[in-house]
């Protein structure tokens, strides 16, 4: 409402200043025609802002410096041209005239082209010093929800600054606001994540407003986003995973860290392990381990719901996950009957 009251004052500005040229300079008799030349100006302008309303202040701002730019490298050029004093004027002040309208366009294009890699507009230009290196982790969606991220930044294995683009926090918003009761809970999960991030001490959260409205794909974005802040991905994704890989960006992917923190057995080790189920053979029994890997014992079927002891006799690693095999440990059982 605000704005449509300016453009109003705007045209009452506009027909009075049209009124006032007429009427003093140029016409005093005809001060009408000076109104509606000044009202129609300022239509004419209200009309050029609300058709560029889609032009970002970064496009603008790329446009304003690739002109200047432009405008000073033309300058330079006309400046050889009056070394040549044999050279004519006109030839000089066409030539001068066309290099500098070849030169502006040029520089605009091309600064417009490469707004994204203007380090300028970014909000995280880091004026530090050598020592003190930053680091930026750009979080995805699925690396959100997940949760896990929470966790380990607590522990303070992972510090420095967590960027959150405003492209990914709109999609955390759409499936929160989905229908599907499924989604729904996935979303507000990670909203609350990130608000739990936000009270830890030793990560900064900060809100990125760039969007590439060129780029449709939000793996695509977070690529672009990741190249231009010199920043590492944060996913469980692992199409993300290959193609940001691809593309020469960094990424930290939490399912791998969980699959290197899982405690290694070897065969001829002996554990102590709880059979939960039967095995698909009759006289296995299936039992696991905290981080969830899957024990197969053989003869212990008959022993369901007991704690045994087992030694491991191979490790088998699937598409799956890692399967563990392992057969009783006699004595072990026996002191266990025993009791």
């Amino acid at each position: 409402m605000t704005i449509f009251f300016l453009r109003i004052l705007f045209l009452i500005a506009g027909g009075l200043v049209g009124y006032q040229s007429f009427f003093v300079l140029l016409a005093p008799d005809k001060g009408y025609l000076g109104l509606i030349v000044g009202v129609g100006g300022a239509l004419l302008i209200i009309l050029s802002e609300r058709i560029s309303k889609n032009i970002s202040l970064r496009g603008l701002s790329s446009a304003v410096f690739g002109l200047i730019l432009g405008l000073i490298v033309a300058w330079l050029i006309r400046s050889l041209f009056d070394l040549i004093p044999s050279l004519d004027q006109n030839i000089k002040y066409i030539s001068g005239l066309v290099i500098t309208v070849i030169l502006s366009y040029l520089g605009i294009v091309l600064s417009m082209r490469g707004r994204d890699e203007f380090n300028i507009i970014i909000p995280y230009v880091r004026f530090s010093r050598q020592d003190e290196q930053d680091e930026f982790l750009i979080l995805d969606t699925s690396a959100i929800i997940d949760g896990r991220i929470a966790d380990i930044a607590q522990t303070k294995f992972l510090g420095g600054s967590f960027i959150i683009p405003h492209f990914i926090l709109r999609e955390l918003q759409h499936i929160a606001d989905s229908r599907d009761p499924l989604k729904r809970v996935r979303g507000r999960r990670g909203l609350d994540i990130l608000n739990k991030l936000k009270k830890i001490s030793n990560v900064q959260i900060k809100i990125h407003q760039q969007d590439f409205p060129d780029i449709g794909e939000v793996d695509h974005k977070l690529v672009k986003l990741a190249k231009v802040l010199e920043a590492k991905i944060l996913t469980n994704d692992y199409n993300l995973n290959k193609v940001a890989v691809i593309q020469g960006v960094t990424v930290l992917n939490i399912n791998e860290l969980a699959n290197a923190l899982k405690p290694v057995v070897l065969p001829g080790e002996v554990i102590d392990i709880k059979i939960a189920k039967e095995g698909t053979e009759h006289h296995q029994g299936v039992g696991y381990l905290d981080d969830g890997t899957m024990i197969v014992v053989e003869n212990s079927r008959h022993l369901l719901g007991r704690n045994v002891k087992a030694t491991v006799t191979s490790v088998l690693q699937t598409t799956a996950g890692k399967m563990i095999f392992a057969r009783m440990d006699n004595q072990g059982n026996n002191d266990k009957n025993k009791r």
